[in-house]
């Protein structure tokens, strides 16, 4: 049996300094970290994993990407006005910018064989009763469908607590008993039995309190994800209202734009369970949140179909990316926010990416 352990993770919230308590259930040992890459020489040596054409040309291979700290890399999918996906551009199809100015473009490539580093994060509060089951069963089907030998995956549920229920693994077999696992974990309704002025009952809120999806999506960002290099992206299954984490919305965009994750948030959202309560708004937050980091929000409400869909088209846009590479002519390293701006020459086309990045130096 799995052992949970608990640790603290301080972060800087509205100027002070807070911590945020979460719970950690892992089934196996740690992988070992693949964010080692190699040294700049032996980079240049090597073949780019991606498949480049030739007028996807660079000046090193892809690899130096992830040994020199000077270039700043993003992960992007162009569409049309249909949403549907480009193929096929070069480096010469665009126009990129830091914070309005010009740059120019180091590297360039299509990326469908880099290797991928996916979270699962699937919400088990009260509001997901009935849509769990589908959750579970889609969302290792996807996992199936998604991973190759070289990528790996971890699922983390969020509900009073945060708890990593499988880490970095490339099983199939493990990812779906950690899905399995998840059961509904709400904090109890202490709502009745109070005493008002009159000897009845306080008027009382009864939506449970209890879905620390912030938390979550730090957690996942910054001591997850922020280790890796290459590919990365997490799939929050959620009807998107947090309640109860120490973080707010911008914490979570933040991490997860520090950890240079894409961030997808399938909305799994029973409205029914909301009608009582002055409405279902979580569509809102999470918007931002993917916007900002280059995913997107797509809505499944209590659908199976709809779901199976939403994760056809991530594993396609996963497995289309384009890659592009830049050393900025700002080389402050000031840890300020740089907005990136990869424009299509073809205005018809339009790009999903994250919105800039922040320079910082390599940490050790």
């Amino acid at each position: 049996m799995s052992k949970a352990r608990r640790f603290r993770v301080p972060v800087s919230v509205l100027g002070c300094l807070m911590a945020v308590t979460v719970s950690l259930a892992s089934a196996e040992p740690p992988a070992p970290s693949s964010s080692q890459g190699p040294s700049p020489d032996q980079a240049q040596d090597q073949p780019s994993p991606g498949q480049s054409s030739p007028d996807q040309s660079s000046d090193q291979s892809m690899e130096t990407l992830k040994v020199n700290v000077d270039v700043v890399q993003l992960f992007f999918n162009v569409k049309d006005k249909k949403g549907g996906l480009i193929p096929s551009l070069t480096k010469d199809d665009f126009q990129l910018s830091e914070d309005g100015q010009p740059q120019t473009i180091k590297y360039f490539a299509a990326e469908s064989d880099l290797p991928l580093t996916l979270g699962i994060l699937i919400d088990t509060s009260a509001s997901q009763t009935r849509v769990l089951g589908m959750e579970q069963e889609v969302g290792a089907s996807f996992l199936n469908q998604i991973l190759r030998d070289k990528d790996e995956a971890f699922v983390i549920s969020f509900d009073v607590e945060v708890s990593l229920l499988q880490d970095f693994t490339n099983s199939n077999r493990l990812l779906r008993t950690a899905l399995s696992s998840t059961k509904i974990n709400s904090p109890p309704d202490n709502c009745s039995g109070l005493p008002g002025a009159g000897g009845g009952p306080l008027p009382c809120h009864s939506m449970p309190k209890g879905t620390l999806l912030y938390d979550g999506v730090y957690l996942a960002a910054h001591d997850v994800l922020s280790k890796e290099v290459g590919r990365k992206a997490m799939i929050l299954l959620t009807d998107g209202e947090d309640q109860g984490s120490q973080l707010k919305l911008k914490d979570a965009v933040e991490s997860a734009e520090r950890s240079d994750s894409i961030v997808y948030v399938l909305l799994c959202a029973d409205r029914g369970f909301y009608g009582g309560f002055g409405g279902y708004s979580g569509d809102r937050d999470m918007k931002k949140l993917t916007e900002e980091t280059g995913g997107r929000v797509i809505d499944v409400g209590n659908k199976i179909d709809k779901l199976k869909d939403a994760f056809d088209q991530i594993a396609h846009e996963l497995r289309s990316q384009y890659n592009i590479g830049y050393i900025s002519t700002n080389r402050a390293k000031d840890g300020s926010f740089r907005k990136v701006g990869i424009r299509p020459k073809n205005t018809d086309y339009k790009t999903q990416a994250r919105s800039g990045y922040y320079a910082v130096g390599k940490q050790d």
